[in-house]
């Protein structure tokens, strides 16, 4: 499976560092929650799968620190070695001239093999609306890409005030690594069109896909730009249809509406449109979970955030990428639970059938 004009398609796994690895979505395990030892394994164990790019998401109240694990990893990696770390930022938690120096930091101890996941997030504590949270991501984003090329900053925005020169130290190639974004709503199109380099989407049929996508690039063009597409999904793979559905219905056994209403009301992204959208595939989905073939979403029963998975055999599974492929996205994002052992058998069952590679930018 190739991305548009023939291109690689980037293929990359999920390590659970806020505490998102169940055997049974909802019923906490000790061994599987987040510790350096555990995220640990599934990046080491999606690198030897031969997967592209790992995601290290973020959390204010659960889990571990991606910034502080990111470099815990990096001498851990093969420095012959390809697999990128995605290291979420949760941009309102940061200081961004300190921001920036962290990243060309780990971007040097990770030779060159990193990407960011801009957030647009609050300040622990803080309620902020909408507006000026995009808009201050977007002062966050330009402020980085300043410095990260080692040019000197002037800005004068509504949130921040700033004349510096840029940290000595530089990334690998002597700019700011990519930023993948995401979010549904009318500000956060707006950020990703003017500054984003991956615009990243949930779960959806694919007729609203093609509806994102479209509207996304036709923004982007009003500023000049091209925008890459990234999904982020769930997937179980097993040999047949059939096993690949009973391990979803197992993998939700036990979770009763109430536990599911409670775990996803803890996430600080419960609220947004995004979440709203999942919630409604839910509403559309038939008596199984399905939306519509092979996308299943009963994973949102127990969790916010992506909320559906890509359900089925090695050759549905991948079908159902191609159909994501034909509609232009170029990287993927996936997890499964457990985490190492879904990371196993796409490894093992549907990654050798990818062409595959990480992203490239110019």
């Amino acid at each position: 499976m190739n991305g548009p004009a023939g291109k690689p398609v980037e293929i990359a796994w999920f390590s659970a560092l806020c505490d998102d690895d169940y055997r049974f979505l909802g019923v906490p395990e000790p061994a599987l929650l987040a510790s350096f030892e555990h995220c640990r394994d599934i990046v080491l164990r999606a690198e030897a799968g031969g997967f592209d790019n790992v995601l290290l998401p973020s959390g204010y109240a659960l889990g571990i620190d991606g910034v502080a694990f990111a470099a815990g990893m990096a001498p851990l990696l093969r420095r012959d070695g390809h697999m990128r770390l995605l290291l979420a930022v949760r941009c309102g938690e940061f200081w961004p001239p300190q921001l920036a120096r962290q990243i060309a930091t780990l971007d040097q101890m990770l030779g060159g093999r990193l990407a960011i996941n801009i957030i647009s997030s609050e300040l622990p504590g803080e309620a902020l609306a909408g507006a000026p949270r995009y808009a201050r991501t977007l002062e966050v984003m330009h402020i980085l890409r300043t410095l990260l090329a080692g040019e000197a900053l002037d800005h004068r925005g509504e949130h921040y005030q700033l004349r510096l020169e840029p940290p000595r130290i530089r990334t690998v190639s002597g700019r700011s690594p990519p930023f993948y974004f995401g979010g549904l709503s009318e500000e956060a199109r707006e950020v990703a069109a003017a500054a984003a380099d991956v615009f990243l989407l949930w779960p959806d049929t694919l007729e609203n896909l093609r509806d994102v996508l479209a509207d996304m690039r036709v923004r982007a063009a009003r500023h000049g730009r091209t925008l890459r597409f990234g999904y982020r999904a769930h997937v179980i793979v097993r040999e047949s249809e059939a096993a690949a559905r009973e391990a979803a219905a197992r993998l939700v056994q036990h979770v009763a509406p109430a536990l599911g209403d409670a775990i996803r009301a803890r996430s600080l992204d419960h609220g947004s449109q995004g979440v709203r959208r999942q919630a409604e595939m839910r509403d559309e989905a038939d008596a199984d979970g399905f939306v519509e073939a092979q996308l299943w979403t009963g994973i949102g029963r127990a969790r916010s955030g992506a909320g559906a998975a890509i359900v089925g055999n090695p050759d549905q599974v991948l079908a159902k990428l191609e159909a994501y492929r034909a509609l232009g996205f170029e990287a993927f994002i996936l997890s499964g639970y457990p985490h190492l052992q879904e990371c196993d058998l796409f490894a093992r069952d549907v990654l050798p059938r990818l062409d595959h590679a990480p992203l490239g930018f110019g």
